[in-house]
Formats: structure tokens, sequence, C-alpha cells
């Protein structure tokens, strides 16, 4: 089953939302501001998007500029600090089996679809 990782607060992450409920696909919503990621998953999917897990990171927020910004992080490092900072991964994230995308654009997510 196909899962976004959905911020409902992000005009890109509803818009991605949209677009799955009109393409008649099955799919689950994580809400993972309130149901955050493990370690595990996150580095799940970090692996399916086959990226860096400092890709992943929204590096203008607050919370990444003002407290990890000058820092030299580990990959491991990174991965946790989006865990207890959840607001800091990038979104939407759309999954679909071993693939998965940064939907931004949203033609990232009708690649996997």
């Amino acid at each position: 089953m196909i899962q976004i990782y959905h911020n409902s607060r992000c005009t890109k992450s509803r818009e991605c939302l949209a677009f799955l409920e009109e393409s008649g696909q099955e799919y689950e919503v994580v809400k993972y501001l309130e149901d955050v990621p493990t370690f595990e998953e996150l580095k799940s999917i970090i692996r399916k998007l086959n990226i860096k897990p400092i890709e992943l990171v929204r590096r203008k927020e607050k919370i990444w500029t003002e407290n990890f910004k000058e820092k030299k992080m580990s990959d491991d490092e990174v991965i946790q600090a989006m865990i207890l900072n959840p607001i800091l991964i990038e979104r939407p994230i759309v999954i679909n089996g071993e693939k998965a995308v940064i939907a931004r654009p949203l033609g990232n997510a009708i690649a996997i679809i």
C-alpha cells in the first residue's frame, strides 16, 4: 500500500494528498508530526529515497539553523535530530513498496504510483 508522510499545514503535502485521493489508489496517511517515525523507520525511508540523511532535512527551519547548522554530525546524529524534531523532515514523502520520493514537485509522486 502507498504511504504518504503528510503535514496538513503544508501546501505541497495537501496537494499530494489530493492527488492520491483522485488517483483511486489505496493509501495510508502517516501524520509524522504526531506519529514520529522510529530511528529504524526513518533509516528505511532514507534508504528507499536513496539519499543521505542530511538531504531529508529542512535546513531552513529555525530549529535546524539555531541548533544544528554549524555542527558536524554523523548520519545517525542527523536522523536522531529529525526524530527529536520531526518538523525537520522534508515533506511530503510518498512510499510505494521499496520506492520512495519526496513529492516536491508533485511529478515525483506520479512517477512511482
